[in-house]
């Protein structure tokens, strides 16, 4: 892992972003590209310039809100516009492709939320449009922005010293309960069309990505089951936060996408995983957690407690063993010298601020930063794989084909 540092600030050219969605992700993002050349020494310095979505008015609000200079309500102006040099997906997945793809081809830098795309195929497709936009300098990354927590980047880092040994077992758990009201409204997040899946690609995604990645090791093989627990949802109003506000009718619509996903995996070394994605369980607001056990010692990490990291050494004297609390906020953790003094912890948002200052730096240096299409193609094999083993009975699914370059970035 090789993390942005700050360094004294210089002077540095603009870097002249459009983005395309203005909801969650949106708002996150643009807070993100205003402040990361506050806190790390950048190459360029991103400019908020255009603003896309569908609704005229709201997204002139988000705009003033937001600080972008402009809007439009064609995200092809962002292609054609040759002021704009990155363009930002922060749309629904089914949009993805159409978006990224003539991005590439036009030559702007491409960030794209995650999942990559709804189908394999898609992603195939975007993760061969990239590997040539990048023999033209043209840079890609799809947005699993967890990785750029400290803590999680630490347990990368320990994990490939050799802190836990040989990896025995991993487990992870993404646990929300934002859709257990059974009246809570229909939001595009519960339609297949644009959504692809449900609790699996929504929150899923970044359980299998961060697995693969502190680990090291993809997934070969997975056996799963999806459930929708609630198959119906009010029509829903003005959309807030990441559902909306129910309309009075009574009307209720069909939910196409699971509420639930377990399922079990092997890694390429014969480990095993087990995961559960769900947005049914009472009381977790947005527990993303991980540990991975080994030979010598494993690791824990749960997001609500995101500033702490979990750390077992099986090799200490008996008598003085067990779990070891650390504060990953020293300036020797990943991203936490740009910040605040020792013990004054990150939040949500600095994990996307990191992921634009890992990016500005690549397009800078010239170097493709990480995760990569490719990388994001793979979780798109294992989401696929996962639904394909539910359908049919949870029998093991081969991921085929693996994806060979999608291990190799350390960044």
């Amino acid at each position: 892992m090789t993390p942005a540092v700050t360094t004294p600030h210089t002077p540095s050219r603009p870097l002249r972003i459009g983005m395309v969605g203005y909801g969650f992700m949106g708002a996150a993002h643009s807070h993100a590209w205003r402040t990361a050349h506050r806190f790390f020494d950048l190459p360029q310095t991103p400019v908020l310039r255009t603003l896309a979505g569908r609704t005229e008015s709201s997204l002139v609000a988000a705009a003033e809100r937001y600080g972008f200079e402009r809007t439009t309500t064609r995200w092809q102006d962002l292609v054609e516009d040759p002021e704009i040099d990155v363009i930002d997906i922060c749309t629904p997945g089914d949009t993805h492709f159409e978006i990224a793809m003539a991005a590439l081809a036009a030559g702007k830098h491409v960030l794209c939320e995650k999942p990559l795309a709804n189908s394999v195929e898609e992603s195939v497709e975007m993760a061969a449009a990239a590997t040539e936009a990048s023999s033209r300098g043209v840079r890609s990354i799809c947005g699993f922005s967890y990785r750029r927590t400290p803590a999680l980047a630490y347990a990368r880092q320990l994990v490939a010293e050799g802190a836990v040994g040989e990896i025995r077992q991993v487990r992870a758990q993404y646990l929300q309960d934002w859709l257990s009201d059974a009246d809570a409204p229909m939001t595009w997040r519960l339609d297949k069309d644009k959504a692809g899946s449900g609790a699996l690609g929504d929150i899923g995604a970044h359980i299998i990505d961060l697995a693969q990645w502190i680990s090291g090791q993809e997934i070969t093989t997975v056996s799963g089951t999806l459930e929708t627990v609630v198959p119906t949802r009010p029509a829903a109003g003005t959309a807030q936060g990441l559902g909306g506000t129910g309309d009075t009718s009574g009307e209720r619509h069909q939910v196409t996408v699971d509420d639930v996903a377990l399922f079990t995996a092997r890694f390429a070394s014969g480990a095993l995983g087990s995961f559960e994605a769900t947005r049914m369980a009472q009381g977790r607001k947005n527990a993303m957690r991980v540990e991975i056990n080994g030979s010598a010692g494993s690791i824990a990490f749960d997001f609500e407690r995101m500033n702490e990291l979990e750390i077992y050494d099986a090799t200490a004297p008996a008598g003085r063993q067990g779990f070891t609390r650390v504060l990953t906020t020293e300036p020797e953790h990943p991203y936490a010298a740009a910040w605040w003094p020792t013990g004054h912890g990150l939040g949500y948002e600095h994990t996307f601020t990191h992921e634009i200052a890992d990016l500005v730096r690549a397009i800078g240096e010239g170097t493709d930063p990480s995760p990569s299409f490719e990388e994001a193609l793979q979780v798109q094999h294992v989401l696929a794989a996962v639904e394909a083993s539910s359908a049919d009975g949870s029998s093991w699914q081969k991921i085929d084909p693996p994806s060979p370059t999608s291990q190799e970035s350390t960044r």
